[in-house]
């Protein structure tokens, strides 16, 4: 008579394992310390947009953004670089110029397309580094460089460098580097509804005003110098009439820029400016607080993310 099979081995009870503690936030970790949070760390912390409606809160470079919304990372004439920084956020206004500008921009320059730098964060406020502006999801940075005709990779958007149209005593532009293309670059980024100025190099604007002659288009106003932008312009874009909290920038002088009033970005005192000998007893500065913002702030980083679902909408 065959030997009964053997029963299968009762299984042994199961035991719940204890789940780990989740780590502690920066803000918990902050509160338990006593120590006051710098809030570029607090917002680059955030990886989502808030919950709500859409608006720019605050100034251009002490604010945030609540509802901020993605530009895709491709599109049909653009390619956003350096997606780690995840900075590829804005208000609506300023995704749908970049739809608008992006198409144009390539038609008025035979370009494939553009290459788009920094925008916002998900939450906007201030910038671990890079940037003291950006801050209200109504700035961005397009690359003078033209967008290659195929899509590129992850380490490319990472490691490419953008062109340089300007010599190297930055007081021309470089005759190697620099095109009309690039005129024209501008210019359309200037004409598009909303713009509030378009940021270039002084030796940028000083070209385009040597092109136009002695007549300058109303455009022209809105292109101004500041510091950098040799590879890249910055287009900000004005409050958006429902963002009630947006603090508007003055408006751009009566002046088309050209001439004498170039004269201060060729001094030695922007091009070689004197440095500070170091003082032992300086205190850093002190870092920028939630309680340095507006206090619409502190709910944008306190609301919930936004649904999956309506990261996809631009409104």
């Amino acid at each position: 008579m065959p030997a009964p099979a053997a029963l299968p081995p009762t299984p042994a009870p199961a035991v719940a394992l204890p789940t780990p503690p989740e780590k502690p936030t920066i803000v918990e970790q902050a509160i338990k310390s006593g120590e006051p949070i710098p809030a570029k760390k607090l917002f680059a912390a955030e990886k989502l947009p808030s919950l709500g409606k859409a608006m720019a809160i605050g100034y251009y470079p002490r604010g945030c953004l609540q509802g901020g919304v993605a530009l895709p990372v491709n599109g049909p004439t653009w390619q956003v670089m350096r997606i780690s920084r995840n900075r590829m956020w804005g208000h609506p206004n300023l995704v749908r110029f970049l739809e608008r500008f992006a198409p144009a921009a390539a038609k008025a320059t035979g370009w494939h397309g553009i290459l788009i730098g920094d925008m916002a964060q998900p939450r906007g406020g201030p910038l671990p580094f890079g940037h003291l502006s950006h801050q209200i999801g109504l700035d961005v940075d397009v690359w003078f460089m033209p967008m290659p005709s195929h899509t590129l990779s992850a380490d490319e958007r990472e490691k490419t460098s953008a062109i340089n149209l300007v010599s190297a005593d930055w007081k021309h532009i470089n005759t190697k580097t620099w095109t009309p293309q690039h005129y024209d670059f501008i210019r359309v980024a200037a004409e598009q509804p909303g713009v509030e100025r378009v940021l270039v190099n002084a030796a940028i604007k000083q070209e385009m005003c040597r092109m136009q002659g002695a007549k300058h288009p109303e455009w022209m106003d809105k292109v101004r110098p500041w510091y950098g932008h040799h590879d890249h312009i910055h287009v900000r874009l004005a409050c958006p009439p429902d963002s009630p909290s947006c603090r508007k920038q003055p408006p751009v002088p009566e002046s088309d820029g050209c001439g004498k009033a170039l004269d201060y970005w060729f001094s030695d005192r922007v091009l070689h400016p004197k440095p500070k000998p170091p003082n032992p007893n300086a205190k850093p500065p002190k870092p920028i607080t939630l309680a340095d913002m507006p206090p619409a702030c502190k709910t944008v980083l306190a609301a919930p993310d936004k649904p999956l679902t309506a990261l996809q909408k631009n409104d």
